[in-house]
């Protein structure tokens, strides 16, 4: 466990804006899927572009995976609670998601990857998460890293709170992976009952959360499971604020990030600024040019601190 700054106290909290649901659907080659952040609120949780939550017992809700699939324009982040999952990808990149363990691509001017069950039965559970490259990225060479459990730095509160850092920082620990221009937050925190967490922010950073066991309280809003809260952007709030209810105890996801402030433009996989771009991202997969480029060892993440 790393060592903690105690003087992350919140005294401002923001309140919740509102809650989301969440749709039903079915991605890759029929994974059952909870996506609780859809293409209608890209610009409300910029740089954020979609969030998929997907768990089930069930291998038919799962097995049939991900295969070959083109992305280009941003960074998806696949973070594993359960299961085992095989990444191949056309930069030649290949690695195994297991518990605990995170895969971060950045897919820049284009990579044809597949992603597939290493398990025939069993529970499956994870989030994959988009994040958008500032235009000035989103031409620039793939990236690919794959950590284990053991690589994402994990802290306990006094309070009792069990955090895990994906990206940015909490309370003086630095996460796995660290972008300037996006800045993302990533925690999984787990609430003892009764317990609470607080989080600094910036006030202009958008931000959510999601328990996906148990519920949380922030404010007077109650989170109910596998539901979407998303933060409102008040501007003299310092961060949020999250309660474990009493006899239970709970675990969250909390995702923030600076926006882009950048056009949105996406068709499908492809995710660029301009329509002009998402034509010229077709036509390249269409001909086979998209993710054909030689690799070279592994190019520098974008601002990657």
């Amino acid at each position: 466990m790393a060592d903690i700054d105690n003087s992350n106290t919140v005294t401002r909290p923001r309140t919740v804006e509102r809650v989301i649901a969440g749709q039903a659907v079915m991605d890759g080659a029929g994974v059952k899927i909870n996506r609780v952040l859809t293409q209608p609120l890209q610009r409300r949780l910029d740089p954020f572009l979609m969030l998929d939550n997907f768990g089930s017992d069930e291998a038919n809700d799962y097995i049939a995976g991900f295969p070959n699939h083109p992305h280009r324009g941003f960074e998806t982040v696949t973070y594993m609670i359960e299961g085992r999952m095989r990444h191949r990808d056309s930069a030649g990149n290949e690695g195994l998601l297991e518990n605990g363990g995170v895969q971060w691509m950045t897919a820049g001017r284009g990579v044809i990857h597949s992603e597939m069950p290493e398990q025939q039965e069993g529970r499956m559970e994870g989030f994959q998460l988009w994040l958008n490259l500032p235009a000035r990225d989103k031409m620039r060479s793939p990236w690919y890293r794959d950590f284990k459990a053991a690589d994402v730095p994990a802290f306990t509160t006094p309070a009792g709170a069990g955090v895990r850092v994906i990206a940015g920082s909490s309370h003086g620990v630095a996460g796995a992976v660290q972008r300037d221009g996006t800045e993302p937050l990533y925690l999984d925190v787990t609430l003892p009952p009764g317990a609470v967490f607080d989080q600094p922010l910036p006030a202009g950073h958008n931000a959510f959360l999601y328990p996906y066991r148990g519920s949380v309280t922030t404010g007077a809003r109650i989170i109910a499971t596998r539901t979407m809260a998303i933060f409102a952007n008040d501007g003299d709030s310092d961060g949020v604020s999250i309660a474990g209810p009493a006899g239970e105890p709970a675990r969250f996801i909390l995702v923030a990030g600076r926006p882009l402030h950048e056009p949105i433009a996406q068709y499908g996989p492809f995710v660029m600024n301009t329509q002009q771009e998402l034509q010229q991202a077709v036509e390249d997969f269409r001909a086979g040019r998209l993710g054909e480029e030689a690799h070279a060892g592994q190019p520098t993440p974008p601002g990657d601190g």
